[in-house]
């Protein structure tokens, strides 16, 4: 079973077998990013299926990039996996910062889900060529700049930065705080921490480090990493006071460090009015959209309320506080539940209550995790059936257990073929599951005889009934 593992320096190389030839063209889906925003995202990875599989924390909750297939991986095994780890955990999968080569297949993956593109998650990329010659009239104003610079700085060179500049590079902090505009700007100043932190490094083979000398004064550097066809610019800093460096460095950066490469990648505004302004002059050639697809359940789009289904014998409905005592004696029953799968009072992680039982019953439905049907005779609950383990590609699980002093009447059978009906053909699902562990001959034999036997294990027969 896969774990996942907190992203160190160390699994920069292990990253960098995945990011290396990856052709997503988004600031994402390299070390860099990963390592920078460590402190921020809490980004965890695990190889699955012959992909890399990177598991972020945004706003309390858990978002997954998309897979970065290997030479032979398969990203809907790995997409699967995503979808079950955060089925077992009780969440719903988002699969965020999805690149638009990658979307099609996300909706054609997901009946129900919401998709959104924010605009200040946007790379700016641009052709390589633009930046490396800025040619044409729309380039004017960074051939003045560049001359400008130029003119002041006749002998200004530009050469590769290594480990060995570590020196340089700290001088160069000292002289940019010196005159940083935003120094009294908390998340401009929690930003420069984090490129500081990312220059130590430079030496690192996944990087490419670069700047601009005024003699043996540094007064403008880049850190970029290659991934696929694009460059991509993760740190990009000049002294302020060095007018026309920027576009200087912009240019000699492109035209030295972007072998191989058709884009480069100068990342996102992160909605700063003047780095927007600033990427916008450069002429990008796109906006690169980044998906987040946020898949729904059948529960969540067409189940307001637990209905009520009769069968020729039974009715079944939603759980009521009156069926506390029943609903209780049922669940408690561990000769009857050894054959249920669930340990019901190990779920609860806390010490059983009156309310307990039925409170997860409940809340299950008001996340809309699951459906809870008491079944029952008379209107005498005997028993219940459950829809739950909803994958989101149209797919649920259905599981039935009936009082044993009502057992081998065929109630179950009869419960499950009417909340199986009702999953099928009012919820809108495409597939309903169950499972029965092969000791069980009474739960394979109601099994078999309203759904089709689709495979087995060392522990379990597996049924399923389509529409």
């Amino acid at each position: 079973m896969y774990q996942f593992k907190p992203v160190t320096q160390r699994d920069g190389g292990k990253l960098r077998k995945y990011y290396a030839n990856c052709q997503y063209g988004l600031c994402e889906y390299s070390v860099g990013t990963k390592l920078m925003w460590r402190p921020v995202l809490h980004p965890a990875w695990a190889e699955i299926a012959g992909c890399l599989v990177i598991r972020n924390e945004d706003d309390g909750r858990w978002v997954f990039d998309y897979p970065v297939p290997g030479p032979e991986g398969d990203e809907d095994a790995a997409l699967t996996a995503i979808e079950q780890y955060c089925l077992d955990r009780g969440v719903l999968p988002v699969i965020s910062v999805v690149p638009e080569c990658r979307a099609a297949r996300l909706l054609a993956r997901y009946p129900y889900v919401h998709v959104s593109d924010i605009r200040t998650w946007r790379d700016y990329v641009y052709y390589r060529e633009d930046l490396q010659l800025f040619a044409g009239r729309r380039y004017s104003g960074q051939r003045n700049h560049i001359k400008k610079f130029q003119a002041r700085c006749p002998d200004a060179y530009f050469r590769r930065l290594t480990g060995a500049d570590e020196a340089v590079i700290q001088q160069f902090w000292t002289d940019y705080e010196a005159e940083f505009p935003k120094g009294d700007n908390a998340k401009a100043r929690g930003e420069l921490e984090l490129a500081k932190k990312m220059l130590r490094l430079v030496g690192k083979p996944w990087f490419i480090g670069g700047g601009m000398f005024d003699g043996e004064k540094l007064v403008a550097l880049a850190l970029a990493e290659k991934c696929g066809d694009t460059l991509i610019i993760h740190i990009e800093k000049a002294l302020y006071s060095y007018p026309g460096v920027y576009p200087a460095m912009v240019q000699a950066f492109a035209d030295n460090c972007g072998d191989g490469c058709r884009w480069i990648d100068r990342e996102d505004d992160a909605a700063d009015r003047g780095l927007r302004t600033s990427k916008l002059q450069y002429g990008p050639a796109k906006l690169a959209p980044k998906y987040c697809f946020e898949p729904q359940n059948e529960l969540l789009k067409h189940v307001r309320e637990i209905p009520e289904l009769k069968t020729e014998r039974l009715t079944l409905s939603a759980l009521t506080e009156a069926d506390i005592p029943a609903y209780n004696a049922l669940v408690l029953d561990g000769e009857r539940n050894r054959w249920w799968g669930y340990d019901d009072v190990g779920g609860l992680g806390g010490p059983v209550e009156e309310r307990s039982f039925f409170d997860v019953a409940q809340r299950d439905f008001e996340n809309r995790q699951a459906a809870n049907f008491a079944v029952r005779l008379d209107g005498k609950l005997i028993g219940e059936a459950v829809l739950y383990r909803f994958d989101c590609r149209g797919g649920a699980e259905l599981g039935c257990r009936i009082d044993a002093a009502y057992a081998g009447h065929g109630y179950g059978t009869e419960a499950f073929a009417a909340v199986a009906d009702w999953a099928l053909y009012k919820v809108k699902l495409t597939r309903v599951v169950a499972k029965c562990y092969k000791e069980n001959q009474a739960s394979y034999k109601m099994l078999s005889s309203c759904m089709r036997k689709n495979g087995e294990d060392e522990t379990f027969f597996y049924f399923e009934k389509l529409v």
